[in-house]
């Protein structure tokens, strides 16, 4: 009995559309990262590319608990002495609500080339409507 091994030939990729509208974001971040990692697959292989391409629509009406919109910060450095800078959560949603997403489910990949190969896969809309329409991405229901 030989173990399988997943390789870039025959790996078949689907389009995925998730609607965030009322999503808890960690809740939401995992499901989403074990897509695109292709965790749900049995073709599972660690150190090969054989996820998913998921469409995130809704980003900015996903739902967070506790006061995390005020006190939930979101740090960036400039490099230079007095460069640290933050912004909260609700900031962060009101401006950019696809960062929001995005930084979560990459919080939840492995800090590697292929995870950053992973995170390409990703497409995240503030709003309702997306351009994939000519990959005939199915609808993907999480569990919440």
């Amino acid at each position: 009995m030989r173990t399988y091994q997943a390789t870039a030939q025959d790996r078949d990729r689907n389009w995925y559309v998730v609607d965030a509208e009322g999503k808890t974001l960690g809740r939401l971040a995992t499901q989403i990262a074990d897509v695109i990692r292709g965790k749900r697959k049995p073709t599972y292989t660690p150190h090969v590319d054989v996820g998913d391409f998921v469409i995130v629509v809704n980003a900015e009406k996903i739902a967070v608990t506790g006061e995390k919109r005020e006190k939930k910060r979101y740090w960036r450095h400039s490099g230079y002495p007095g460069g640290i800078r933050f912004r909260t959560l609700g900031d962060l949603l009101e401006q950019r609500p696809e960062d929001v997403i995005r930084r979560a489910v990459k919080g939840m990949l492995p800090r590697n080339r292929l995870a950053r190969q992973q995170l390409r896969k990703l497409k995240v809309y503030a709003g309702p409507d997306h351009p994939h329409q000519a990959q005939k991405p199915e609808t993907l229901e999480l569990q919440t």
